[in-house]
């Protein structure tokens, strides 16, 4: 990492941040390199992930909770244990039908989440 730092081996939940992001969706960033990274994104019930792009490809779990997923004009609602796939650059964004914890990874790493 640009940093000298390497990432911890084992990451304790408890020790992670959460970081409000407004309208009932809070992150912990789990863990990265310039690689790659892992992010765990809560949501209250009938929060909104607003539909936007980037050049990362990302795949996505849910954890818990029920989800409305849009990637590239289609819908598909998505439960604990599902999961998805958002190329680079497709327009994607999710509204969230139950309170629910999406856990995404990335590739490369988000800069902007740093």
């Amino acid at each position: 990492m640009e940093n000298g730092l390497l990432p911890k081996l084992f990451i304790n939940d408890e020790d992670l941040q959460w970081e409000n992001l407004e309208g009932g969706v809070t992150r912990k960033i789990i863990s990265y390199d310039n690689d790659l990274m892992m992010v765990k994104v809560a949501f209250e019930k009938g929060a909104i992930g607003t539909l936007h792009q980037h050049y990362h490809s990302q795949i996505s779990n849910v954890q818990e909770g029920v989800f409305e997923v849009e990637i590239n004009n289609q819908k598909q609602i998505l439960k604990q244990g599902d999961g998805f796939y958002i190329p680079p650059n497709a327009i994607h964004g999710c509204v969230c039908l139950e309170k629910g914890v999406l856990i995404d990874v990335f590739s490369p790493k988000r800069e902007d989440f740093l």
